[in-house]
């Protein structure tokens, strides 16, 4: 796990697998053979201190799966939506943070809402979908913003996107260890807590490079249409150069200072595109989580049952 972790944490800085020291490789190849070599002990002992055997359940396999990839959606849209806003919007730590805020009060409310459904009998598989689609909405509502929108504009997607989450974690629970025999609950619980932080790492390094990568590509794109050949780019040059000779009476600095601008400019849409990339990347997961409900058997919630979720 510790060169799993230290991958993620530097794969993007050093290349990935085209890391010339072969830093990368050597964890992977170390993560690869030592995970199987876990796998392999675990499963011909009788007191395992990870205990794969509740995988044999479809409901908890699923499960796993939705709750790693949930808070790597979870961890990417809360570390990448602060960078958008601090990099491109200019807002400081303490503004970020008060955009984000509102997010929690209606968590807290549909909680409430989802513990009554979930005590009424409703399937959990049926609030489990509802969270995934109301993720990817909030997701792919992100993905459409631009440099022109108001703090208002980011609290309300976010708002989505915490309440779908909230939607998803309490079912999930229900779903999870329904079919689980009493005596391997605690084996399941602490498998399913295993992988729920090990998806907010993977999360995490995931969207920045997702971000990284993606602000290369765009600008690349953009670059294709910066060129003498493009009436635009000449009517800003034109104007860009007339701007600054005023405020500088230099014509080749004033010239300089035109690029400088646009080569800013340029920079800032290639940075914003993939920032929303990243929200879009998310909203895909979520949505091809749904299927994973599919397969799961139904779970309804004995009455008077106590529900609950971290």
């Amino acid at each position: 796990m510790v060169c799993w972790e230290i991958m993620l944490s530097k794969g993007q800085e050093w290349d990935w697998l085209g890391d010339p020291f072969y830093r990368v490789q050597t964890l992977l190849l170390l993560f690869i053979v030592c995970g199987v070599g876990l796998v392999y002990r675990e499963m011909r002992i009788a007191n395992p201190l990870i205990n794969f055997r509740t995988l044999a359940d479809r409901n908890l396999r699923s499960c796993c799966i939705i709750i790693f990839c949930a808070f790597g959606v979870l961890y990417a849209n809360t570390t990448t939506l602060p960078s958008l806003l601090q990099t491109l919007f200019g807002y400081d730590a303490t503004t970020s943070g008060l955009v984000l805020s509102p997010a929690g009060i209606g968590s807290v409310m549909v909680l409430f809402l989802v513990g009554m459904l979930l005590t009424r009998g409703v399937d959990a598989r049926y609030l489990m979908a509802a969270g995934l689609v109301t993720m990817g909405i909030g997701n792919y509502w992100m993905s459409q913003m631009n440099l022109g929108i108001g703090p208002w504009d980011v609290v309300w997607p976010r708002v989505v996107v915490i309440a779908g989450l909230s939607m998803l974690f309490a079912p999930l629970n229900v779903a999870a260890f329904f079919y689980i025999p009493r005596e391997m609950r605690g084996a399941a619980v602490g498998l399913l807590a295993l992988l729920r932080n090990e998806g907010g790492s993977v999360g995490t390094s995931v969207a920045q490079t997702i971000q990284e990568r993606r602000e290369q590509f765009h600008a690349l794109r953009l670059n294709e249409k910066l060129d003498p050949l493009n009436p635009a780019v000449n009517q800003f040059a034109e104007q860009g150069q007339a701007f600054f000779l005023q405020h500088t009476g230099d014509g080749p600095l004033s010239q300089q200072m035109t690029w400088r601008a646009l080569e800013n400019l340029r920079n800032q849409q290639a940075s914003s595109l993939a920032y929303f990339d990243v929200f879009w990347a998310l909203a895909v997961l979520a949505a091809l989580l749904v299927f994973l409900v599919l397969l799961m058997r139904r779970s309804v919630a004995e009455k008077g049952a106590h529900v609950a979720a971290e």
